[in-house]
């Protein structure tokens, strides 16, 4: 294999500054598949250097280009991602292991969301005018770019969370530097290919591949740097937040969850309802193998309820079919990598010895044609009788591991949903619909479902309570995070203020 020169700056590709290369492992039977530049401090700071420029140039630069042609590219940049949806759908599947039709799925997703923004700033106005008490004055609150923006992405969804940052960056006018996760960087690679393809001018779109530390490290504290926004884990997230504070930047945070789905049982009084309950709560676990910041991980559910909606759940988790992600039939991949594997095995031998009843998978799954042995599968796993204190219920374990926890009243089922650190996501399912308000109203929890769980919509903001971070992405919330208010006070009467007698 020959390396991919996949540090991008100033409009061109290059190889890192030290020359360093990395191995992109394939999770599906750990061969590696495609060798990339390994970025280091100094090639951030030329990347940030291009965006600093393009950013500050002349009449031509981006932020000063009109938001009509700032849309127009947006638009053509969706339009390329739907062209090349089964490209680059196949590659996110290989890149982090889910299945090919969930890239495709990713694909859809990122090109929505660059027609969104598009849209959105198309549809905005001049300015919100400030009524200042006189005729004689003009006072309008308008919108501004941030500057250069460091975007740091995770590994579970490469392509779609790059987008989420890089869609409403360039709709407000900034510049970037993005680093994808070391471990799945390829479709992040294509992304830039295909900005460039849709004219964006040379140093508005910055890449460097690489480590967390030193690259992830070195762009959070560039002093070029004015906005700084990150997804990924709460230990990486602290880091970046401590070393961006002594520059005063402007820090957007996406970080983890431990996300309840409370069940009811009159959500389960008809067949249809036990049935969709069940599948739904499947979807939340166990969709790209767990590896969800928002996965419903912790199930809640009525006592009354509980022996039948769990024996049901772990029947049909064990028939869920493991394998490479562009197998037929395969309805969840492997982990991403041998250390994620080895993680969520460390969490299922402490639920087991800590008291929790293993209800179905536990194990690494026998190997097949579809599921090399040498692959970082882990079959979904029903953990049933857990409690608060376990480590496997409280700490985010990004694997396919459900956990059940019961109540009995109402008020203990928001007593445990809310007893996380974290707040990001939760689910409640009921058919009463007065019950439904009052428990989403009382969950602290950025976002929730009710008898469903996982959609979102590019309209809506996505942002979370506790440590599950700060700031907002998606919808009009999402936009403003990379904008700064600027308030313009023209007096269009001017007279001598004479505050002195002299």
């Amino acid at each position: 294999m020959s390396a991919q020169q996949t540090i991008f700056v100033d409009g061109e590709w290059r190889k890192a500054v030290s020359g360093a290369t990395r191995e992109i492992i394939d999770p599906a039977d750990a061969v590696p598949f495609a060798v990339v530049s390994e970025g280091g401090a100094e090639d951030v700071d030329a990347a940030v250097d291009a965006a600093r420029r393009a950013f500050d140039g002349g009449a031509g630069a981006w932020p000063r280009t009109s938001t009509g042609e700032r849309a127009a590219l947006l638009r053509r940049v969706a339009g390329l991602l739907r062209r090349d949806r089964e490209v680059l759908g196949a590659l996110e599947s290989r890149d982090a292991g889910k299945t090919v039709e969930e890239g495709r799925v990713d694909v859809d997703c990122v090109a929505d969301a660059f027609a969104y923004f598009a849209d959105l700033v198309t549809n905005e106005g001049g300015g919100r005018v400030v009524d200042a008490g006189s005729p004689d004055v003009h006072s309008v609150v308008v919108h501004e770019p941030v500057g250069v923006c460091a975007l740091i992405t995770p590994w579970n969804y490469p392509l779609l969370q790059a987008s989420w940052k890089i869609a409403p960056a360039l709709a407000a006018g900034n510049t970037f530097v993005v680093k994808p996760s070391e471990i799945t960087p390829l479709s992040t690679v294509a992304l830039i290919d295909l900005l460039t393809e849709a004219g964006l001018p040379p140093g508005v779109a910055n890449m460097v591949t690489g480590a967390g530390d030193p690259v992830g490290a070195r762009m959070s504290e560039h002093p070029d740097v004015d906005l700084v926004s990150f997804t990924g884990g709460l230990a990486s997230g602290t880091k970046v937040m401590t070393a961006a504070a002594p520059g005063v930047k402007k820090v957007a945070l996406e970080l983890g969850g431990k996300n309840p789905n409370v069940v009811f049982a009159d959500s389960c009084a008809t067949d249809e309802g036990f049935d969709t309950a069940v599948d739904q709560a499947l979807n939340a676990a166990f969709i790209h193998s767990g590896q969800v910041c928002s996965a419903g991980s912790r199930l809640i559910v009525e006592e009354s309820l509980r022996e039948r909606f769990v024996a049901e759940l772990a029947r049909r988790a064990a028939k869920i079919r493991l394998g490479r992600g562009t197998g037929d039939g395969v309805e969840c991949g492997p982990l991403v990598s041998a250390g994620q594997l080895a993680k969520t095995e460390e969490y299922v031998a402490s639920a087991l010895a800590e008291g929790a009843v293993l209800r179905s998978g536990g194990k690494r799954p026998e190997p097949t044609e579809l599921r090399p042995a040498a692959g970082y599968f882990y079959e979904p796993t029903v953990l049933d009788q857990c409690h608060r204190e376990m480590r496997v219920v409280r700490e985010e374990v990004f694997g396919p591991v459900l956990t059940v926890e019961t109540f009995r009243t109402e008020d203990e089922a928001v007593a445990l949903a809310n007893d996380t650190e974290y707040g990001l996501a939760g689910g409640v399912w009921t058919a009463d619909p007065g019950r439904a308000r009052r428990v989403a109203g009382r969950l602290r929890h950025g976002t929730v479902w009710i008898n469903d769980f996982h959609p979102y919509l590019p309209q809506a903001e996505w942002g979370g309570f506790g440590k599950s971070g700060i700031g907002r992405e998606l919808g009009p919330a999402g936009l403003a995070e990379y904008r700064e208010a600027k308030h313009i006070y023209q007096n269009l009467a001017p007279e001598p203020v004479r505050w002195f007698a002299g």
